[in-house]
């Protein structure tokens, strides 16, 4: 799990607390693509919950963390999908708890899709504000950004720069182009505070132009609403409908990014810069910051812990130069999980003949490697103490990055199953924040004397 990141040296400090809602919050109305009569029941839930959504019309009820793992390929919109269940829309909802910093909590909808309200993130806000919001005593899961990165695709381009502050800061430039005369060009600065979300932001309305709601009515979608109910565009403004604020498109834009962004599962501190850009290009956001986060876990578990050294693993293993693949285990949490280090050097001797002039460690080395460590980690198994553990079998063997000398091959085992003969660990390797390779792998314990 991802610690708290928000010193300037990434070492984990408490920010402020997490929080959930003091009582139970319930909003109901139609779905803003489907139209469809739905209740979602938002339930306080325990520090380091985080936010899962629950279908409980499903047989049996599907419950989906609020991820960018379980987030599905949708055009204008943000959705969450475990196999064939989806739950739509989910942005605003999701905005709505960024801005109001609430961490934990369970939400049961008895639909495929969230209520729209009136398009903005406020009818989330207001029913929570009503009961009230809890600190619980667990400081919150902020990552405070180390490197630029920056996202572009065509005209589009979203980039997020570390800052100095503890702060979630936002400019966000909205440029219609050739649709100028319709939405001329806004641009919106933001610093993310409660106050401010509530005043500036959370009831900004999604909105679109009239040949694009027109587009969605021919596909059957948001047929129940008028342009009364939502915010539609033509070539004088809104119809039959105003602005809440002069510059409300590009606030509404503010509020998907701040919910889309909270898939991350945590609070990111830096400044983003935007234009043009949506769903699609926020959710590639997530997964490199996730990327980057990930990789500060593992450097700050490398400088600070000392969990196994050399001459702990040789009591342990029975691997010997050259084959001994594993330099340093930094953590191993009980029986459940470890993390571990492979410097690879161009003096290792498979370099001479793999391949001259190009030398690439070989796939089944750094598969030895990580199965060493999963050894390793059946190691710790009360039951298992006074064996070694001989690989059985290897499923889901994938070689997804080249190892080459310099590299730092950072390993990692997690248990799946211990027995008190038998045993199996999901293993990755990595070079920084790539995937080397990955493999599930399966063990027989056998007493040490029988090697």
């Amino acid at each position: 799990m991802l610690q708290i990141l928000d010193s300037p040296n990434g070492r984990a400090t408490a920010v402020s607390k997490q929080h959930t809602v003091k009582d139970v919050v319930r909003v109901s109305g139609k779905g803003l693509l489907l139209g469809e009569d739905v209740t979602i029941t938002m339930r306080p839930a325990p520090p380091n919950h985080g936010i899962v959504f629950v279908r409980v019309d499903a047989d049996p009820p599907v419950r989906i963390p609020a991820h960018i793992s379980n987030v599905g390929n949708r055009a204008r919109r943000t959705t969450l999908k475990r196999g064939t269940v989806v739950i739509e829309t989910v942005e605003h909802c999701l905005s709505a708890l960024a801005g109001l910093r609430i961490d934990n909590l369970l939400i049961e909808i008895d639909g495929p899709e969230l209520p729209c309200g009136d398009g903005s993130a406020w009818p989330f806000v207001e029913p929570i504000l009503a009961v009230g919001i809890e600190a619980q005593d667990v400081p919150r899961r902020v990552f405070k950004l180390r490197r630029p990165i920056i996202v572009e695709n065509g005209d589009s381009m979203l980039a997020a720069f570390p800052v100095e502050e503890d702060e979630f800061k936002v400019v966000y430039d909205l440029d219609y182009g050739d649709h100028a005369h319709r939405i001329r060009q806004q641009t919106f600065s933001f610093t993310l505070s409660d106050e401010a979300y509530r005043e500036d932001i959370c009831r900004a309305r999604t909105y679109s132009l009239k040949e694009e709601a027109e587009a969605l009515w021919e596909r059957g979608m948001c047929r129940h609403l008028t342009p009364k109910d939502a915010l539609v565009i033509g070539d004088d403004g809104p119809i039959d409908n105003a602005y809440r604020f002069e510059n409300e498109p590009v606030r509404h834009k503010i509020v998907d990014l701040i919910g889309d962004l909270y898939l991350l599962g945590f609070e990111v501190h830096a400044r983003f810069v935007a234009s043009r850009s949506g769903h699609e290009m926020n959710r590639q956001m997530c997964q490199r910051i996730l990327e980057q986060a990930q990789t500060e876990h593992r450097r700050e578990r490398l400088l600070h812990g000392r969990e196994l050294d050399i001459r702990a693993i040789q009591r342990l293993m029975p691997h010997r130069y050259p084959m001994l693949l594993v330099d340093r285990v930094v953590e191993i949490d009980g029986d459940q999980r470890a993390i571990g280090v492979k410097n690879v050097t161009i003096n290792e001797p498979f370099f001479n003949g793999h391949y001259p002039g190009t030398p690439i460690m070989p796939g089944v080395l750094i598969v030895e490697a990580m199965a060493q460590l999963g050894g390793l980690l059946l190691s710790q198994k009360l039951e298992h103490t006074g064996k070694i553990a001989v690989l059985l079998s290897l499923d889901r063997v994938k070689l997804r990055h080249p190892v080459t000398p310099g590299d730092q091959l950072i390993l990692e085992a997690e248990s799946v199953r211990a027995k008190a003969r038998t045993g199996t660990v999901r293993c990755k390797a990595y070079v920084g924040a790539k995937v080397a390779a990955e493999a599930q792998i399966r063990f027989m314990m056998v007493d040490a004397e029988q090697d």
